[in-house]
């Protein structure tokens, strides 16, 4: 049911993808800036502007008094010096993709795309000054197209650059974050904070893309597939131009390449398997960190996102 109201959308919106059609929903984006030379790349996802609503300032609970979050369920941890931990469930930002907070003084977007699997935060301060951001609606390479509200220029979230508007080719700096499994958090931060249920009508713990990771092709995508016979939907670990499989790493469990270690724990369920997000497959948890140990950005995403925005990228392959 979802790949057939999925694919309906595609059909019905490739052709509308010229911004003339757009400006009513968009009055104050300026279409005239751009990088985009093929507007046909960006599609209507389903929801409208703000139909997928992104969350500000969300309320946090300490870990000791969380009940409703199963061992295995994948947050987003971000841990800023000085400051208590913070784990933002991926049970609610599969409802909602985007979470605009503030950290230790650092206003922080928490963005999460399902169909890329990608989950990246970024500070949000540039020198246009501080920005607050929503979901478009509009895919590109089946990757979130956000908006900032201040001037409602557009954002490719795998990248974090502004590609339409007057922001066009400003570039969010990334901070350290990770995906890894609640039990993860919890023991090592009993002290820390958990972001608490929105108070919204969504069925939270609930997977509404069931399976999808198992998939031939992946959603809303007609772009090139990866190389070396690389399936579209395996996960990598993306740190800067270079891609690592998850499953050479977790075979291996620790690389040290690049200048960088990788590891990986058992634990993590991944999130879009089953109907129930804490019962999918085990993908396990990645840190990634430098030569001092300090833990660097990077991203879980799938094969076919990282080619389709990083086609002259390292694939690390061990060969």
């Amino acid at each position: 049911m979802l790949r057939c109201a999925m694919i309906l959308s595609v059909l019905a919106c490739t052709a509308s993808a010229d911004p003339e059609r757009w400006r009513s929903a968009w009055p104050e984006t300026d279409f005239a800036l751009t990088t985009i030379d093929d507007w046909s790349e960006i599609i209507s996802g389903g929801p409208p502007k703000d139909g997928i609503p992104a969350l500000n300032d969300p309320a946090f609970i300490a870990v000791g008094d969380e009940a409703r979050l199963t061992d295995r369920e994948p947050v987003i941890s971000l841990e800023m010096e000085g400051h208590p931990p913070r784990a933002y469930p991926l049970r609610y930002l599969m409802w909602h993709e985007i979470v605009n907070d503030v950290v230790g003084g650092v206003p922080a977007a928490v963005t999460f795309c399902p169909l890329c699997n990608s989950g990246i935060t970024f500070d949000r301060r540039t020198e246009h000054g501080t920005l607050t951001f929503g979901v478009s609606g509009k895919l590109r390479q089946s990757d979130m197209v956000m908006f900032d509200r201040e001037t409602e220029s557009w954002w490719q979230q795998a990248v974090g650059e502004a590609i339409v508007g007057e922001l066009t080719g400003t570039r969010l700096r990334t901070l350290p974050s990770w995906m890894e499994s609640w039990a993860a958090f919890r023991d090592r931060n009993p002290q820390g904070l958990v972001m608490d249920q929105p108070d919204a009508r969504r069925n939270y713990g609930a997977n509404p893309y069931v399976r999808y990771d198992s998939a031939d092709r992946p959603f809303l995508f007609d772009g090139e597939m990866p190389p070396h016979g690389i399936a579209p939907l395996a996960r990598v670990v993306r740190v800067g131009d270079a891609a690592w499989l998850l499953t050479r790493l977790a075979q291996a469990g620790e690389l040290r390449e690049r200048g960088v270690t990788l590891s990986w724990q058992s634990g993590q369920a991944s999130a879009l398997d089953t109907a129930r997000i804490g019962e999918g497959r085990d993908v396990g948890n990645v840190r990634v960190r430098d030569a001092a140990g300090r833990d660097l950005p990077h991203d879980v995403l799938f094969a076919f996102a990282f080619h389709a925005f990083w086609p002259e990228g390292t694939w690390m392959l061990g060969e």
